[in-house]
């Protein structure tokens, strides 16, 4: 009996398809906010299997996200445009192949004595190290109320939006800029938010996919399997609330109360891109509102054409991808979007 048994199950075994194997990857993420959102939801859901690959998320602020990539540590990272640019003018290696974050709600938070955006002249300005994404968005907010970055004392922590937002509440700092939901906390204890990102059209802060030029050679395949697992989430994240926020507090175990609320502003302004173009006007605005004169002169000898690549974005276009997904009604913002593509 014990023979015929093993001879069955062999017999089965052999008779069984074989599964294939998952590709193993490691994709960064430089921030625990809104921006990676759809890394949580496409890690949660399967969606990075369904596509072939057996994915890890690993956090790493900024610039360990961009070493873990030119190292080989991480096949693809979500950078904020800025600091992308910057990245890939200095390394040939790496290109940017694609957009799917428009931007956060990021407020410049001020202690409670300080009444407005001028009032900070002269006054102690937290970011998480000069020249990253909260310096930039700092910048462009004090630029819209008359002020330059030499009219703050830089303070940089170190960490990110919790460390910051830990600093203004201690006093290290007279203010910084926080994402939502942290502000809503500081707003609870009496804290002012000066000013927003979101509240200007006029300020781009995109978030943008970052591999090397060498995986967009060898392995083109990879890179669409990764852009469709994550706009597959982003379509889970329009579709299912109560998804979304249970992915979300997976990872960062966030109030959920104050965690819908950022659902909601997000899903009324479509912050997450269905088409995920990286358009002309992100990247002239880019070159046009440097950190720097230095990195201003190195952004504008710069040749992007050279590293910025929508072709897999494109590709995926013609091949039906997006109208799969979403249905024929994305058909006119896959129109609108190629059109406003970098080129």
């Amino acid at each position: 009996m014990r023979i015929l048994t093993a001879f069955a199950v062999a017999v089965c075994a052999l008779a069984a398809p074989a599964q294939p194997s998952l590709q193993k990857v490691t994709i960064n993420y430089a921030t625990r906010t809104g921006t990676t959102w759809p890394l949580y939801i496409a890690k949660e859901a399967g969606y990075f299997q369904k596509y072939g690959l057996d994915a890890n998320i690993v956090f790493g602020v900024h610039p360990a996200g961009i070493a873990m990539v030119v190292s080989g540590e991480a096949v693809m990272t979500n950078y904020p445009l800025e600091q992308a640019m910057i990245a890939v003018s200095r390394d040939g290696s790496l290109a940017i192949v694609g957009s799917p974050y428009r931007k956060s709600l990021f407020a410049l938070m001020a202690a409670k004595g300080v009444p407005s955006v001028r009032a900070l002249k002269g006054k102690r300005l937290g970011v998480s190290q000069l020249g990253d994404a909260p310096y930039n968005y700092a910048v462009a907010l004090l630029g819209k109320f008359g002020l330059t970055p030499r009219d703050v004392e830089w303070v940089p922590i170190g960490t990110d939006v919790n460390g910051r937002a830990a600093a203004l509440a201690s006093g290290r700092v007279d203010a910084t800029m926080l994402t939502a939901p942290v502000y809503f906390r500081l707003e609870e204890q009496g804290y002012k938010s000066l000013a927003n990102t979101s509240d200007y059209d006029d300020i781009y802060a995109p978030t943008v996919y970052l591999v090397k030029k060498a995986t967009v050679a060898s392995h083109p395949q990879l890179v669409q399997a990764l852009i469709k697992a994550h706009t597959e989430a982003i379509k889970r994240f329009y579709d299912d609330k109560a998804f979304a926020l249970k992915a979300y507090i997976r990872y960062t175990q966030e109030n959920a109360a104050e965690l819908a609320r950022v659902y909601d502003r997000y899903a009324q302004t479509n912050t997450f891109e269905r088409v995920p173009y990286l358009t002309a006007a992100a990247v002239q605005y880019m070159i046009d509102h440097p950190v720097d004169e230095q990195v201003a002169a190195q952004l504008k000898r710069f040749d992007f054409h050279t590293v910025i690549d929508n072709r897999i974005v494109e590709r995926l276009v013609r091949e039906g991808y997006f109208e799969n997904l979403f249905g024929p009604a994305i058909k006119e913002e896959e129109q609108r979007k190629a059109a406003q593509a970098f080129r």
